[in-house]
């Protein structure tokens, strides 16, 4: 998986990242405060007996996105759905995770890219899936689990070796697409709140929807709650490192799903508006007060980065390395664009801040 993201990242600018990706009366003329009461009850009642709890009326339009192949600019498309999907096929593990939480299992023919902390709430459901691949998967494999839908990250919809094909391509062979609206320029953490509610809708199930989207709002909350006391904004460094040994530096400037969730814990991107790749030398002069790292959950691991990191003499002036602020956070919470990145928030506050969660 490192491997194929460095290539994509080397050769695009972190094409398969982002967009790469991330801008409804009665009652007498004088009725009485008791008849209306009753009169309203028993309407209410009446229209709960008689109205399905989640109702959708075929077909639903769902505004959604388009991209041309190679191209980062992404377009207004609407997708029309005449029923709700029976075959989806979800481009990467957090998009099928997302689908599992509200209950549509039954209905994944597929799953690309098949690494990151797993959700725990539904790692037994999606242990059960067809899993075609640890990497990204491409248009043929795709293809071959006969899919009425593509659903997931919107970077990974290009025809290239490492996409799941084009949204013209995949609905000019009737296969709807839906592309997380978290995922492209401008996509931020509330915009997974719109993502979920589209997916309640064009499978009719709202009312899980809605719960689940509350459930999330609320554990935000939380976060804010306990981080209410910090006054301080600290910088902070993505270091995108799968070598110990080689400081790679990634700006990560236009990703704007990143840059948001990570003020959820009062951190802000130091090179926020900056694109590309940043020197070593211009990371010593920003001097971040803290680094972040992947966790690629193998192979190098979170300490054997830190230790390396600590040791660069290079680096040794730097006030993170100093007071020894680098944290590690699983690939997936910062760049999979899915509700699940509020689980690496969550332990990266405790991480950072852990006296205000005992």
């Amino acid at each position: 998986m490192k491997k194929a993201w460095m290539t994509v990242s080397a050769l695009t600018l972190m094409v398969a990242l982002t967009a790469c990706g991330n801008t409804t009366k009665s009652g007498s003329s004088e009725p009485t405060a008791t008849s209306t009461a009753t009169a309203q009850a028993t309407a209410a009642a009446t229209t709960a007996a008689t109205t399905p709890a989640e109702t959708v009326t075929y077909p639903v339009t769902i505004p959604n996105f388009k991209k041309a192949e190679g191209g980062t600019t992404w377009d207004a498309k609407e997708q029309v759905f005449d029923k709700a999907p029976e075959r989806i096929m979800a481009n990467t593990r957090p998009a099928a995770e997302l689908l599992l939480r509200l209950g549509l299992g039954d209905k994944i023919v597929g799953v690309g890219a098949n690494f990151g902390a797993p959700d725990k709430a539904v790692e037994a459901d999606y242990a059960k899936l067809n899993i075609l691949s640890d990497d990204y998967v491409g248009k043929e494999v795709t293809l071959g689990t006969n899919p009425d839908l593509v659903f997931g990250r919107g970077g990974l919809y290009d025809n290239a070796d490492w996409g799941v094909g084009t949204v013209d391509s995949l609905n000019g062979m009737g296969i709807k697409t839906y592309v997380l609206e978290s995922s492209i320029p401008g996509g931020t953490y509330a915009s997974i709140y719109k993502d979920i509610e589209n997916v309640g809708k064009i499978f009719n199930v709202k009312e899980k929807a809605d719960a689940f989207i509350q459930e999330l709002k609320t554990r935000q909350e939380a976060i804010a709650a306990k981080l209410a006391g910090i006054k301080e904004q600290k910088t902070f460094v993505y270091l995108h490192m799968s070598d110990p040994n080689q400081v790679y530096v990634y700006a990560a400037g236009t990703e704007s799903f990143f840059n948001d969730v990570f003020k959820m814990v009062k951190l802000n991107n130091a090179y926020e508006n900056v694109d590309g790749e940043v020197s070593v030398e211009k990371l010593i002069e920003t001097n971040p007060d803290v680094l972040i790292i992947p966790n690629w959950g193998s192979s190098p691991s979170p300490e054997d980065i830190k230790k390396a990191l600590y040791a660069n003499k290079q680096l040794a002036g730097m006030k993170a390395i100093q007071t020894k602020q680098i944290y590690a956070v699983d690939f997936n919470y910062m760049f999979g664009y899915s509700y699940n990145t509020i689980d690496g928030m969550e332990l990266l506050a405790k991480d950072m801040y852990p006296d205000l969660f005992n």
